[in-house]
């Protein structure tokens, strides 16, 4: 393999955008070759971008994966159910991958293509890139230091936004559990991965609630229409008009220049008149609460670790902004981080805190607090010095138990909070 890692990406979408910029950080790192996309717009785009010939773009990615093998590393940054599919096919090729979470909504799946990466051993990198920023490495640099002792409990918190929650789960891609994953899985698989990566043990029993109670049309305010754009009564006072989110917010809408995400998630290159003109025929300028969602608005998972650790983690769309909190608490210490705030505040018992500021020593966090790039970077690395051994960070490997934790979470919300054991529960998806 050269020193310059080649790259065929299968899906050309936010996710595939952010982690292909690398390219042009590190052109001397990294080449995208060929690419695949449903949509031929954003295909067009990626071919341009990448300077890519028409002979190596293609309609999907199973029509790329038809090809012999066009690169060293496939990324595969379709939808949750096209991954493992996708994969396995990429690994019978002899492509290394670089797979978006969630690896897949079953477990059957997810075992699957664990093993099937030992089979062909090759490189299977799950993006939870969230381990990969500076903000949790420092968090887990100072738990393995000791200074706060042996970690006992854990609480985490991911807000996830109301105009997140509106947009990517009840609107967008990921609001039906049947055609995507339950929200546990979509979204927060992160946080599981988090907690038991920086616990350092495996989860052994845990037990969750939650439920859709907000987003349904039972709680449809009067002279509320179906699209946000066609006379809402409701407008002036609902948080969740499409309006204001995509045209007004100061953090959100495109009129005061936000044309990267949430509007480039509506509309390829967006523009005033082109955010409006979706609103009025497409999925995102629907009532919030006259939409087909299902996934949940707010669910909460407890947890019990094989180290004698408990965990408690709160995922909630009804919050202001979105970003993640933690607190760790051992028996000499505790750790309380804010990523939206990007502060570290370490407490020895009985000693002065000491605060780290995230920002101040790494510049920039965007794009999933840095963690994009370092994602990427670690996997190119990793090739171009032709050190093929699992990637341990969040390799398949590293990374399949977060799903367990997830799937058996939402499989105790949908069973009035029971109480999960998790052996017993991989046991009864493999038979």
């Amino acid at each position: 393999m050269s020193n310059i890692v080649t790259v065929a990406v299968a899906g050309f979408g936010l996710r595939a955008q952010d982690y292909t910029a690398y390219q042009f950080n590190t052109p001397n790192k990294m080449k995208v070759v060929a690419i695949s996309d449903i949509d031929e717009n954003r295909l067009n785009s990626a071919a341009e971008k990448f300077n890519i010939s028409n002979e190596y773009c293609f309609s999907s990615a199973e029509v790329m994966l038809e090809q012999p093998r066009l690169a060293d590393a496939m990324f595969i940054t379709t939808q949750d159910r096209q991954h493992v599919p996708q994969a396995i096919k990429a690994l019978e090729k002899g492509y290394h991958i670089l797979l978006e979470k969630p690896i897949s909504p079953t477990l059957q799946d997810c075992l699957l293509l664990q093993r099937k990466a030992h089979k062909y051993d090759r490189i299977v990198t799950v993006c939870h890139v969230m381990r990969y920023t500076n903000f949790y490495q420092e968090i887990k640099k100072a738990i393995d230091s000791g200074i706060i002792g042996d970690v006992k409990s854990l609480l985490a918190v991911e807000n996830v936004g109301y105009f997140h929650h509106a947009h990517s789960f009840v609107r967008g891609n990921w609001r039906r559990s049947d055609e995507t994953s339950p929200m546990i899985l979509a979204k927060s698989c992160h946080d599981l991965d988090l907690i038991q990566w920086l616990i350092g043990a495996k989860c052994i029993h845990l037990s969750s609630f939650g439920n859709l109670s907000h987003f349904n049309a039972e709680n449809a305010p009067a002279g509320s229409v179906d699209r946000c754009l066609d006379g809402c009564h409701s407008k002036e006072k609902c948080p969740y008009d499409a309006e204001k989110i995509y045209v007004l917010d100061k953090v959100t809408g495109i009129k005061n220049g936000i044309w990267k995400w949430p509007c480039n998630a509506v509309v390829n290159n967006p523009t005033v008149d082109s955010i409006y003109e979706a609103l009025k025929k497409g999925p995102y300028g629907r009532c919030v609460y006259k939409c087909d969602n299902n996934v949940v608005d707010h669910q909460v998972v407890i947890m019990e670790f094989d180290n004698g650790t408990t965990a408690n983690f709160t995922m909630s769309a009804f919050t202001v902004s979105d970003g993640r909190q933690i607190k760790i608490m051992g028996t000499l210490g505790e750790i309380i981080g804010d990523i939206d705030t990007s502060k570290v505040r370490i407490t020895p018992f009985g000693k002065k805190s000491r605060q780290i500021d995230i920002q101040s020593i790494t510049g920039s966090i965007d794009s999933h607090a840095g963690g994009d790039h370092q994602i990427v970077d670690r996997f190119i690395n990793t090739l171009s010095c032709n050190t093929i051994t699992m990637d341990t960070l969040t390799s398949i490997d590293a990374s399949v138990h977060s799903h367990v934790m997830a799937l058996a979470a939402e499989h105790s919300r949908l069973n009035n909070g029971l109480s999960i054991n998790l052996n017993d529960f991989i046991n009864s998806m493999n038979h």
